[in-house]
C-alpha cells in the first residue's frame, strides 16, 4: 500500500487571511516503508513574511524570492501524490492550506477522506498527554535533534517514523514471491521487478571443476548429483 507523509511550512495559520504556503515536504512509504522517494519544494509566497512565522521555520522573503510559484509546481504534486492516503500531523491545518492553492489555480481539491491524522491517532491512543511531533519523537526515543526549526521535509521524514510507531507497525510483514497470488497479502498486490540486465556469473570455470571433483569423492547417492548439469 503507497501512502504519502506530507508536511508544509506556511506564512501564518489561515489562509482565508491571506496566508500562503512557502514550503512542502512530502516523504513515499510503501507498506509502511520509506521507499527514499521525496517531493519538496520552497515556494515564493508572493508576499512578505510576518515575524512570527519567520521565528518557527526560518525562512526569510530573500531566500525565498526566487523560488517557484505554487503554479509552477501543482503538476509535479499532484503528479507525486497521485491517489494515495496522506498522513498529516494536525492534518487540517495542512489541508486547509494546500487546497487554498489549488483552489487559486483552479485545480480539484484534496478530499478530507483521503487524510490520516496522526494527531487525531495520538490523542486516542494518549489521552490527556502532549502529542506534539517533538513529544511522540521523545516517546518513541526518535532523533529529532536536527530539528532546530521547522522544516517541511524534516518534520516529514520524523512523521514517517512516528506513524509507524502510532498504528503498531515496527514489524513490517516481508512477503518473497515472484507472483502477485491472491489472498497470500493485504492490500496491493506484490509488485516484481524483473532485473533488466541479469548478474554476471561470478564462479570460475576452475572453481567448477574443484566443485566437480569433490562431489565425485561422496558416492553416487549424494544429493549433490541431482543439481549438476548434464554436461
Amino acid at each position: 500500500m503507497r501512502e504519502i507523509v506530507l508536511d508544509t511550512e506556511t506564512t501564518g495559520l489561515d489562509p482565508f487571511q491571506g496566508h500562503r504556503l512557502v514550503e512542502i515536504g512530502c516523504i513515499e512509504l510503501f507498506n509502511r516503508i520509506p521507499t527514499g522517494q521525496t517531493f519538496h519544494c520552497y515556494l515564493n509566497p508572493d508576499r512578505e513574511m510576518p515575524e512570527e512565522a519567520f521565528a518557527v521555520h526560518g525562512l526569510t522573503d530573500g531566500f525565498l524570492k526566487d523560488k517557484p510559484l505554487f503554479a509552477d509546481v501543482v503538476d509535479d504534486l499532484i503528479a507525486f501524490l497521485g491517489e494515495a492516503p496522506l498522513v498529516i500531523h494536525n492534518a487540517g491545518f495542512d489541508i486547509g492550506f494546500l487546497n487554498a492553492e489549488f483552489e487559486r489555480v483552479g485545480r480539484p481539491t484534496i478530499a478530507r477522506e483521503r487524510m490520516i491524522d496522526t494527531l487525531l491517532i495520538a490523542r486516542r491512543k494518549y489521552p490527556g498527554g502532549s502529542n506534539r511531533l517533538d513529544d511522540l519523537c521523545a516517546r518513541y526515543a526518535i532523533d529529532n535533534s536536527r530539528r532546530t526549526k521547522h522544516g517541511a521535509l524534516l518534520d516529514a521524514e520524523l512523521l514517517a517514523e512516528v506513524y509507524v510507531e502510532l498504528i503498531d507497525a515496527r514489524q513490517a510483514q516481508l512477503v518473497l514471491s515472484q507472483t502477485a497470488m491472491p489472498g497470500l497479502a493485504v492490500g496491493a498486490p506484490i509488485i516484481v521487478r524483473e532485473r533488466v540486465v541479469p548478474l554476471a556469473v561470478r564462479i570460475t570455470e576452475v572453481e567448477r571443476a574443484a566443485h566437480r571433483a569433490f562431489i565425485a569423492t561422496l558416492g553416487d547417492h549424494a544429493i549433490w548429483r541431482d543439481y549438476l548439469s548434464p554436461d
